[in-house]
C-alpha cells in the first residue's frame, strides 16, 4: 500500500475517532444508530461523517459506485463487498493493513482481517468511491 497523503492520513485519524464511538456497537437489520447498525448504514454513516462523501444507504447500490479496483491494489477508504450467502452482500471499509472496518452481523462494529478464511473466501469486489 502507498504511503498516505496528509488529506489521507487526517481522514485516517477520524475514521478511528468515528471507530471509536461505534465500536461493539451491536447488528441489526435496518439499523442506523448507536443502538443497531447493518453493514451499509454503518459505511454510509462513516463516509457522511469521516470522508463528507454520500453514498447510497444499500449494499446493492453501494456496490455499483465508483470504480472498481483490483484486489491487489486497494487503498484506505475503498470499499471492499463480500458475497455471504446466495443473495446476501456484505460491505466494509479497507483500512490497509489487509483490515477492514464494518459491522459484523455476530460481533457488531469491529475490524477484522480480508485473509482471515471466512472473509477470504467470502471476497467478491473493490471499489474506489473517493
Amino acid at each position: 500500500m502507498a504511503e498516505l497523503n496528509k488529506q489521507q492520513a487526517q481522514h485516517k485519524d477520524h475514521l478511528f475517532l468515528f471507530y471509536e464511538r461505534w465500536h461493539n456497537t451491536p447488528y441489526r437489520l435496518g439499523g442506523q444508530s448507536l443502538r443497531g447498525v447493518d453493514c451499509s448504514a454503518f459505511v454510509q454513516i462513516a463516509f457522511d461523517e469521516v470522508f463528507k462523501h454520500p453514498l447510497p444507504r444499500t449494499t446493492d447500490k453501494q456496490s455499483d459506485m465508483g470504480e472498481s479496483i483490483d484486489y491487489e491494489n486497494r487503498e484506505f477508504g475503498d470499499l471492499v463487498f463480500f458475497k455471504t450467502g446466495i443473495k446476501i452482500r456484505h460491505v466494509g471499509i479497507y483500512i490497509g493493513d489487509n483490515s477492514f472496518m464494518h459491522a459484523s452481523t455476530s460481533r457488531g462494529v469491529i475490524i477484522s482481517r480480508l485473509d482471515s478464511p471466512y472473509w477470504a473466501d467470502a471476497y467478491w469486489q473493490t471499489r474506489r468511491v473517493l
